[in-house]
């Protein structure tokens, strides 16, 4: 937001104009039906329609200004958080992603982020002129007639009460709707990766089944969240619609005691649209201000989470290889508590081979994952070259540490892009070579485009045991 102040600084004051300019047209048309009219000062009808068309005019003008500056500032607000939000999830370790589901970043980085946009593009110039609006039609009418505007005012309480009642129910429901949705992302994700095995065991149904519960959770509290606008606009728009009444009885009443003209009236009543639409807007900027407040919650607690892994102070780095030593010394480790590891202590120099065996669940996998440091030890050292490998840098142990994973993943990518995914600058010479010891070099060769194809998502275009190569 910062980098745009001066551009929304400018569509503020845009809107500011707008709203004194809204005050112009009925005032002008009072003094056309007392002066022209009654009086009949015709000479001044043209002036007076010049007024109103000049003013229409600028209003058109500056109203188009603003939505423009509005609308690029918020295009180019949420690119710059997406961004920063993206960036900020890279940096994030192992522990945050174990307990984020990906439905709920999907929907951080998209829903949320265009409520963002929304509240920014719309809502506050919304906010900006409707208060400026109501307190300009009060300033004006209160010029004209004190004791009418005084009557206008006898429903401004009851719709102060009726949106602070609003503004406490209405966020959250919108909380709920939020965390509902990114649950009903989560699992046609979820369903969407793991299509093939639900066709391969025949699950089609129950995969139905659960995301109906989910759906329908989500339905329940979507009209959760209609009925809470539905319990209190209604009764705002008939508060509002007293005031014709109000300006009928009493000031007829005025007009009949000579204490107003008939012009008086007409840019009353040509200015009670001023009175109440923002009272009727203010239900509406309040639901998308909590709307928004629900997102701008979830985005904060995203940009406030640390990771837990990061490098230390003056963490070691160098343009040497490490030779290649690993040292467990009585490492202990536990998964939400749960402990996998107790008291491991192995050495394995540089040039060994080794193999660890153990039934499932045993901790092979994490020794694996404390080398590379995607999780710290509970207890004891991982040593690299006799080195802490806390001390190391995050990228350089990294760099010098190969692991395959368990779980096959290839990018949406050409084959080469795959291949060379951790060194991208590598020649082809390397590329070929890497795809030789992998046994691919053959079947690459038999593709379309060879080393260029396309292997889409998750490597679809590949059979089982192309990606696992």
């Amino acid at each position: 937001m910062r980098r745009y102040r001066f551009w929304i600084a400018g569509g503020l004051c845009l809107s500011i104009l707008v709203a004194a300019l809204n005050m112009i047209n009925p005032l002008v048309t009072g003094a056309i039906v007392d002066k022209v009219i009654k009086d009949g000062q015709h000479e001044l009808l043209l002036k007076l329609t010049l007024i109103m068309v000049g003013t229409t005019l600028l209003k058109a003008i500056f109203r188009y200004s603003y939505q423009v500056i509005f609308e690029h500032a918020s295009q180019n607000v949420i690119r710059a958080l997406r961004e920063d939000l993206y960036a900020h999830i890279q940096k994030l370790d192992f522990s945050w992603y174990d307990n984020s589901p990906s439905g709920n970043v999907m929907t951080l980085l998209t829903s949320d982020l265009d409520k963002v946009r929304h509240f920014v593009a719309w809502v506050l110039y919304q906010i900006v002129e409707n208060i400026l609006i109501y307190v300009f039609s009060i300033l004006t009418l209160s010029a004209i007639n004190w004791k009418l505007t005084l009557a206008f005012m006898i429903i401004a309480p009851f719709v102060l009460l009726l949106i602070h009642k609003f503004k406490i129910h209405i966020l959250p429901s919108h909380l709920k709707v939020r965390d509902q949705f990114a649950v009903l992302n989560t699992r046609v994700g979820e369903n969407i990766e793991g299509n093939r095995v639900v066709k391969a065991f025949v699950r089609e149904a129950h995969e139905i089944q659960l995301f109906d519960k989910e759906n329908e959770r989500f339905r329940d509290v979507s009209v959760e969240n209609a009925d809470v606008r539905i319990r209190y606009t209604p009764w705002i728009e008939a508060l509002c619609g007293i005031l014709p009444v109000i300006l009928i009885l009493f000031g007829g009443f005025l007009v009949i005691g000579d204490e107003m003209t008939i012009g008086e009236l007409v840019t009353f009543n040509g200015l009670m649209w001023a009175f109440t639409q923002p009272i009727n807007m203010f239900g509406t900027l309040v639901d998308n201000t909590q709307n928004f407040n629900a997102s701008a919650a979830r985005l904060y607690e995203l940009h406030c989470s640390e990771p837990k892994i990061a490098d230390r102070e003056g963490a070691f780095s160098s343009g040497e290889p490490v030779q290649g030593k690993v040292e467990f010394r009585h490492v202990s480790f536990a998964y939400n508590e749960t402990e996998v590891l107790r008291d491991v202590s192995f050495v394995a120099q540089p040039g060994m081979t080794i193999g660890i065996l153990g039934p499932t669940g045993s901790g092979k996998s994490t020794l694996a994952q404390l080398l590379c440091r995607y999780y710290d030890a509970s207890r004891g050292q991982v040593l690299v070259d006799d080195r802490d490998v806390r001390d190391y840098a995050l990228a350089y142990l990294r760099k010098n540490v190969g692991i395959t994973m368990q779980e096959v993943f290839l990018f949406s990518d050409t084959v080469e892009g795959n291949i060379c995914f951790g060194n991208p600058d590598a020649p082809m010479e390397l590329v070929e070579e890497a795809a030789e010891l992998a046994r691919v070099k053959d079947f690459i060769g038999d593709l379309t485009d060879g080393y260029d194809t396309i292997v889409g998502e998750r490597g679809v275009g590949l059979s089982g045991g192309q990606k696992q190569r």
